[in-house]
């Protein structure tokens, strides 16, 4: 037994190892040209973009997962590409009119509280692990399905009914803010719990 493990110690580690990370950031080199489609109105070649950046979202994590390929910066990247894709459909969609301002801002908002929160507790508090939770995963799923609905709605590939546009907004809307305060209560209260021990001693 001492010896299999020996082995499996001193076995050179994969070269495709980095595959997940390349990946992750294949699609953020996407942001900008889908972007750019949408504000265009390249609509068809958009949804195909989208479509290919999600599927590069699906294989890295299950690369990772499956292939024991996960690392801390590719659990920090994985998030950071699908905001980054995210903000720049909703920013896109929303400057062609496609959805409310409101909507786009509260996407962003949320966002930004994030990215500002994760920063302020790794200055001050010390280093963050991605972790998010199972409304967070919710709420990019709802996202991203939502970027998808518009994108085919614009495509006219298929003719989505205004009705289930704006429940989808709706639907949009109340998972992001939900997540967004979850986010700051379950920081805010890990940071103080770290914060106090330390204080104390």
């Amino acid at each position: 037994m001492s010896r299999s493990l020996t082995s499996a110690s001193t076995s050179p580690p994969s070269p495709w190892r980095h595959l997940p990370n390349a990946l992750t950031l294949l699609r953020m080199l996407l942001v900008v040209p889908l972007a750019w489609m949408i504000r265009e109105s390249h609509f068809n070649a958009a949804l195909l973009l989208a479509a290919l950046a999600g599927s590069t979202d699906a294989l890295d994590g299950w690369l990772a997962k499956h292939c024991g390929w996960q690392s801390w910066l590719g659990g920090m990247l994985d998030p950071v590409a699908d905001k980054l894709m995210l903000v720049a459909c909703f920013l896109s969609l929303g400057m062609i009119g496609a959805h409310p301002a409101w909507l786009t801002w509260l996407v962003v908002g949320r966002d930004v509280v994030i990215v500002a929160g994760a920063v302020a507790y790794h200055n001050l508090i010390g280093r963050i692990s991605a972790q998010p939770t199972r409304l967070s995963k919710l709420t990019t799923c709802i996202q991203i399905a939502y970027v998808l609905a518009q994108l085919v709605h614009l495509t006219s590939w298929i003719d989505v009914p205004p009705a289930l546009l704006m429940a989808a907004i709706w639907l949009t809307a109340a998972c992001t803010a939900a997540s967004g305060v979850q986010y700051v209560v379950v920081w805010s209260g890990r940071a103080l719990r770290t914060r106090i021990p330390e204080n104390r001693a």
